[in-house]
């Protein structure tokens, strides 16, 4: 073999190896798992802001790409579960929150205080940080429904229930519009100092690192 040609056979072994693992990576990212930042407080204290995580994409079941047809369903979300989906108002937007109420639930909230099918639930996730109670009329932040969770669609709060813009002010999300289940937290610190500096290195937050998100 000459040498032009083993260097021909080098760069086809290099080129083809870079070609698979991108392809690997986007099957990944597509069908298996893929990091999310928290840019808000929505899910405090549950989720903080500057925390990173992996989303379980497979978790629901296999989707098609884009459409978010499903292939192969696996489960349906449970109360409880903290979603990843496409923020129903402007698709172009990922949101998350944690599910509340699933298809033929009855979600009312009175007085902050969630009730399931008339019942009130156990809410141990749920931060509440003002004292005061909205009328329904002022707002449904406190006073809210009852509404019936169409087929096909989940009813979503975020943690921190007086400063969460979710469900109680804009509807449902559709079940093909969930991108997947928040499992584990890789990374944490304070986003708001300077990405080169001290200040930011400082603000790691090493005991969240792989906390399991529940």
């Amino acid at each position: 073999m000459t040498l032009e040609r083993r260097s021909k056979s080098v760069f086809r072994e290099y080129f083809e190896a870079i070609c698979i693992a991108v392809l690997l990576a986007l099957f990944i990212r597509t069908f298996v798992v893929q990091a999310f930042k928290i840019p808000s407080g929505s899910m405090l204290p549950t989720l903080q802001i500057g925390d990173h995580l992996l989303v379980n994409k497979f978790i629901y079941g296999v989707r098609l790409p884009f459409t978010g047809s499903m292939l192969i369903p696996f489960k349906e979300p449970d109360r409880g579960d903290v979603v990843v989906f496409k923020f129903p108002k402007d698709r172009s937007v990922d949101y998350i929150k944690r599910v509340i109420g699933t298809p033929g639930d009855t979600v009312e909230v009175r007085e902050k205080k969630v009730y399931i099918n008339g019942e009130p639930v156990d809410d141990p996730h749920a931060h509440i940080s003002s004292p005061s109670v909205l009328s329904a009329n002022a707002s449904p932040r406190d006073n809210f429904g009852p509404v019936l969770v169409p087929e096909g669609r989940i009813f979503v709060m975020g943690d921190n229930r007086d400063n969460s813009f979710d469900s109680r002010f804009w509807g449902f999300v559709e079940q093909k519009d969930i991108l997947g289940k928040a499992f584990i937290l890789y990374w944490s610190w304070d986003i708001e100092q300077p990405l080169v500096s001290l200040d930011r290195l400082a603000s790691i937050r090493w005991k969240r690192l792989a906390n399991i998100i529940d």
